[in-house]
Parts: C-alpha cells; sequence; structure tokens
C-alpha cells in the first residue's frame, strides 16, 4: 500500500504551513482563526510534493463550507487513493 497521511499528519502540516497554535481536525475549516485559503493552497502544494503519488489537486477544497473539515479533507484523499489504485 503507498504512503498516505493519516489525518493527524494532514493536522501537523496544516499547522505548520498556517502558523496556527492547533488545527483540529473536525472543525470546520472555515472558522479555524489561523487557517485562510492562501494556507490550504500553500498546503496543497506541499502535500502534491511529499505525495507526488496522490492526485490531488484544488478539488479537495471544492464547495468548502461550514461543513468542510480536515477530516473531510482526508476522506477526500482516500477517495482518490481508491479511484487510482495508488
Amino acid at each position: 500500500m503507498s504512503d498516505i497521511p493519516t489525518v493527524e499528519d494532514l493536522a501537523v502540516q496544516l499547522q505548520a504551513v498556517s502558523g496556527a497554535a492547533a488545527i483540529d481536525a473536525d472543525a470546520a475549516l472555515q472558522h479555524i482563526a489561523d487557517v485562510d485559503s492562501l494556507d490550504l493552497m500553500e498546503w496543497l502544494y506541499g502535500f502534491q510534493n511529499q505525495y507526488p503519488h496522490i492526485p490531488a489537486d484544488e478539488s479537495l477544497f471544492a464547495d468548502i463550507d461550514d461543513t468542510t473539515t480536515l477530516r473531510v479533507v482526508h476522506g477526500r484523499i482516500l477517495a482518490l487513493v481508491a479511484s487510482s489504485g495508488s
């Protein structure tokens, strides 16, 4: 099985990019005080470089709303891996 990050790994990565004190995987991304859309895109760029075998792109954040959490994004990553056979 390919190297797939856990939701906790994603939280640590986003925390490093954004400078947020903490990232709760179950908090709505739009409501995390120190995370904005530029942080998400910077995180995505780093993710793509670290996990080139996972076909992740901006669609991870499609239809972002008050229900979109890092856990939701992680689920989208898992679906990408499953559909690509990575």
